[in-house]
């Protein structure tokens, strides 16, 4: 991390104000929880009237499900809802459960993603070059293209295998900007790494360098303070705050959250990854052990693709005129190569198409060697679960990795549920001892995503999220030597072992796994 870092013990703060907003907007919840169930009560003195009405409504609302094209999974969940709480549960449902109600707010959004993607272009030449180079492959390129994520060449690519080396990167690069710096994160934690950060990034303002500053309010409210974004534009920031959870709180839309983490710099550099922007990224706190995050940098074409994910989602954050892209293009030209890149992103205001579940599938379904994937959550949906069981059992050598040490206690009940259909079928799964490992990464022998989706419901579903798919057997050996490296420091899962788990986790297990999607 450098000098003026790597000795320095790290914070993580809790301010009163975040608390008090969080605790606002889950009493409103929860009174509009009360009203339903009040209303439920009071309609017992009605039984055979509500009765009636109950067993219309309950054929009404399973037939609208079953023709849903959302997940297996969400519907189950609601389905098991409406058994478990009669009437509260089908009030829930259409206030809360029907996609026509967050409808309006998804086209809006989608209006702002189809402008942004209008400043791409696409080159069939650099299609056909990788064509040649990897035949195999050209169906998944021309799978993103379909969803408006162009290919690009000519990109040099460093892998970052922990928290510590990738913010020593991106603080280096920032203080050479020479025009702008786009900053997203989906935490802000002040701190030491926070404080480091930010007097660099206030110096460059005083140079005339433009910051453009995102965060997600969920992910930021409770470790900033409640001036925070004020003191920043006082400074000279432009700052953007993502889906403020007191919005659209009858439909519950503060559900969904940008995970997004993009860093470019003077549209020629790019970062994604994993990490966010807190001291336990960069292990200055000890929270669950060692913790183990990647993340790529990328100097090349392929960063047009992170610089507009980057404004397409700042004019998201922004009410009024679209923006003009153009300025912020790449100011360089690259070294030619054949290190092939598309940056992908994906969010639930294209449900029921899940771009990169699909192409998570495709990197599975093509893989001819190996397998490898990090995820510090799996909750993973049937069809997902068979791509890898599938994968196995072809001769594949698929190898899992998730953390010993979880950061929730829950989720990590469901992903060691989700281990027994895998085990059996040949899955290799392992755990991170040292601590938490919050890489999210999938590679086979040729190709791969390193980003911000993890391999869970809430990732391809809920989230905004964004990677960068490579294709270089030279970066993917890069990275596959890491996670060797990073087999050797854990434990592995075997079918006796898991089957021999405690029998009050194993109900725990079931009884969550019911409701994995609403997690």
């Amino acid at each position: 991390m450098g000098n003026d870092l790597k000795d320095k013990k790290g914070i993580v703060k809790s301010y009163v104000s975040g608390f008090l907003r969080v605790a606002v907007v889950a009493l409103l919840v929860f009174a509009q929880f009360v009203a339903i169930v009040l209303l439920s009560l009071w309609a017992r003195g009605y039984s055979f009237y509500f009765y009636t009405l109950i067993e219309i409504l309950s054929i009404i609302i399973i037939i609208a499900l079953v023709n849903d094209n959302r997940s297996s999974s969400y519907k189950i969940s609601w389905i098991c809802i409406i058994l478990i709480l009669p009437l509260t549960g089908h009030i829930m449902y259409v206030l809360w459960g029907k996609s026509d109600s967050k409808r309006k707010i998804e086209k809006k959004v989608l209006q702002k993603l189809r402008h942004g993607a209008t400043f791409y272009s696409y080159n069939q030449e650099v299609v056909d070059e990788f064509t040649a180079k990897y035949p195999t492959k050209s169906r998944m390129v021309k799978y993103l293209e379909s969803y408006h994520f162009p290919l690009f060449k000519n990109n040099e690519i460093t892998y970052y295998p922990m928290g510590e080396e990738t913010f020593a990167a991106i603080m280096k690069d920032i203080e050479e900007a020479k025009k702008f710096v786009m900053i997203n994160f989906f935490i802000i934690g002040e701190g030491v790494l926070w404080d480091r950060i930010h007097a660099l990034l206030v110096n460059k303002i005083k140079e005339g360098v433009e910051v453009m500053f995102m965060y997600d309010d969920f992910g930021a409210m409770l470790r900033t303070s409640k001036g925070f974004k004020h003191s920043l534009e006082s400074e000279g920031f432009q700052v953007r705050i993502f889906n403020p959870i007191h919005k659209y709180t009858e439909k519950l839309y503060m559900n969904y959250r940008s995970h997004q983490k993009i860093i470019v710099v003077d549209g020629n550099i790019g970062y994604t990854g994993g990490m966010n922007l807190a001291d336990e990224y960069v292990n200055l706190v000890d929270r669950f052990g060692v913790w183990k995050d990647n993340a790529v940098r990328v100097e090349g074409e392929a960063v047009w693709g992170l610089t507009v994910t980057f404004l397409q989602m700042w004019e998201v954050c922004t009410d009024g005129v679209m923006i003009d892209y153009s300025p912020y293009r790449p100011t360089k030209e690259f070294k030619q190569n054949q290190v092939f890149c598309q940056v992908i992103s994906d969010g639930p205001a294209l449900n029921p198409s899940c771009p990169i579940e699909g192409f998570y599938k495709h990197i599975i379904n093509y893989s001819k060697q190996y397998l490898y994937v990090t995820t510090p959550y799996l909750v993973l949906e049937p069809d997902m679960q068979e791509a890898l069981e599938n994968a196995v059992r072809s001769g594949i050598d698929v190898r899992i990795i998730t953390p010993r040490i979880p950061d929730k206690k829950s989720v990590k009940l469901v992903t060691e549920f989700n281990y027994g259909k895998l085990l059996e079928a040949g899955v290799r799964i392992f755990e991170y001892e040292p601590g938490f490992i919050h890489a999210k990464t999938i590679i086979n022998e040729d190709c791969g995503v390193v980003g911000t989706i993890n391999m869970d419901y809430r990732s391809f579903y809920l989230h905004y999220e964004c990677g960068l798919f490579m294709c270089n057997r030279e970066v993917i050996a890069g990275i596959k030597k890491d996670l060797d490296e990073t087999l050797k420091v854990c434990h592995e899962i075997t079918l006796e072992e898991w089957k021999n788990r405690p029998l009050n986790v194993k109900i725990k297990q079931q009884v969550l796994n019911l409701f994995a999607t609403l997690m």
